[in-house]
């Protein structure tokens, strides 16, 4: 039976509810500070932790909970008869339930504080707590977390005031995890890593943040924060425009869903836009503009003609900047060209996979002509931006390409067939003409369908 918690938390949101649900059970709850002068304010008889300890809180709240008096009761075996000698000769109370979250690190970090601020946001006490607890999981139990409070409470009433070893166990993995990500955090700072909150994830009800150095990679010049699709939308940006660079042309790609929808190679940034924009004007609301020279004036102009989320490129000129801030929702990013990390990481079953970035691109040295009709220079040229194209394309994927652009494009598709009729009908809604124009797709073929 539960007879005994501590309860210590820096966000008191929800603590009332758990309190009140140990003290119909006659638990005896110890507490410090801030969580006791709360939950007393409820009409919550709480126990200072000082009453056992005989040591009050010193150097202005650093150490609350570091005493032998407090570990013990949470750390001895209860099945142990040397420990249960100990505890009795020590006078020290057992405690069979720990409730702790840890100082608000991250958000600390992520709001702008100064040094000094962020170090005293580094949590001890409640770290080691936390720990403590979740080692001796087989006698203790321990809630790290406001998100366990109700799964906590559901289980506690259904066992009678008590709590299951596999549930235990199960406190103790997820306790084990937070600390994990704490510490983390904590070394990503002091390593220089940012860890930046996102207002969710993918969907709204899902958390998410990023981790990393954005700073190295972009200025934004104005703009809202970037969301975690934005994010995933910019990375995809950027390997295709790196992939497609050329000194030769000035580039421009529109992406929607980390998708080219729009991609064009021209003598100015101007006639990219315009080419790459022509592909599926449709698709190119709200999506992702990047390009690989200055935006000028002009082209400036033609961009602020349309919406879209993000602008990338790697300088702007004073004009085109004075005119493409005054829209302040919309993000443009001035890019810096460095590289970035080299591998690519995604979570997996049980773990991560982790693999090399795809840097391979084709060269005209690289290929074979297998047919008598050889292609032209412009048309190896045109093979090679639809095959970097591809490569950055959600398969399967057809790409048709043409004088140095983009025509239209099937993706994301189970058949390589289904990905060159969708390219197609694309093709036929925005009237582009397809005769002539050079495929690339990354599927196999095993039947000459797709050519034929």
């Amino acid at each position: 039976m539960i007879k005994s918690a501590l309860i210590s938390v820096f966000d008191k949101n929800g603590i009332d509810i758990l309190a009140k649900e140990l003290v119909k059970n006659d638990v005896t709850i110890y507490s410090t500070g801030g969580t006791k002068s709360y939950l007393e304010s409820l009409g919550i008889n709480v126990l200072a932790v000082e009453d056992f300890t005989n040591y009050p809180e010193v150097f202005g709240g650093r150490v609350k909970t570091l005493h032998p008096a407090i570990f013990g009761g949470i750390l001895y075996r209860r099945d142990n008869s040397q420990d249960l000698s100990e505890l009795a000769e020590h006078n020290i109370p057992s405690i069979d339930l720990v409730v702790v979250d840890l100082y608000p690190f991250q958000d600390t970090v992520a709001s702008g504080a100064s040094h000094a601020e962020i170090i005293e946001k580094i949590d001890i006490g409640g770290i080691s707590l936390i720990r403590a607890a979740a080692k001796n999981f087989a006698h203790t139990s321990i809630i790290s977390s406001k998100n366990q409070y109700e799964k906590f409470t559901d289980h506690y009433k259904a066992n009678n005031g008590d709590s299951q070893l596999d549930f235990r166990n199960e406190l103790a993995k997820e306790a084990f995890q937070n600390t994990r990500d704490y510490d983390t955090a904590i070394s990503q700072y002091f390593a220089g890593e940012q860890v930046m909150p996102l207002r969710y994830g993918e969907n709204p009800h899902q958390k998410a943040s990023f981790q990393g150095d954005l700073d190295a990679l972009f200025t934004k010049l104005s703009g809202k924060e970037l969301s975690y699709n934005n994010l995933l939308d910019v990375d995809a940006a950027v390997s295709l425009i790196t992939d497609i660079s050329s000194e030769e042309y000035c580039s421009f790609a529109v992406l929607k869903h980390n998708n080219a929808c729009g991609c064009a190679r021209a003598s100015s940034t101007f006639e990219a836009f315009t080419e790459a924009l022509a592909a599926d004007p449709v698709s190119a609301f709200g999506g992702i503009l990047i390009s690989d020279a200055e935006i000028d004036l002009a082209t400036a102009e033609k961009i602020n003609e349309i919406f879209y989320e993000v602008l990338i490129a790697p300088s702007y000129s004073a004009e085109a900047e004075a005119l493409l801030t005054k829209k302040s929702k919309r993000i443009l990013l001035k890019w810096s060209k460095v590289a970035y990390s080299q591998d690519v990481v995604r979570s997996c079953l049980n773990g991560v996979l982790v693999q090399e970035r795809d840097m391979l691109n084709v060269s005209k040295d690289d290929l074979t002509v297998v047919t008598s009709l050889k292609p032209t220079a412009s048309q190896l040229q045109d093979l090679l931006l639809a095959d970097r194209l591809v490569k950055n394309t959600k398969s399967n994927a057809i790409i048709l390409v043409k004088d140095g652009k983009l025509l239209s494009s099937g993706t994301g598709q189970t058949s390589r067939v289904d990905a060159l009729k969708q390219a197609i009908v694309k093709a036929k809604a925005f009237s582009i003409d397809i005769i002539g124009a050079c495929m690339a797709s990354d599927a196999f073929f095993p039947f000459p369908d797709c050519v034929e």
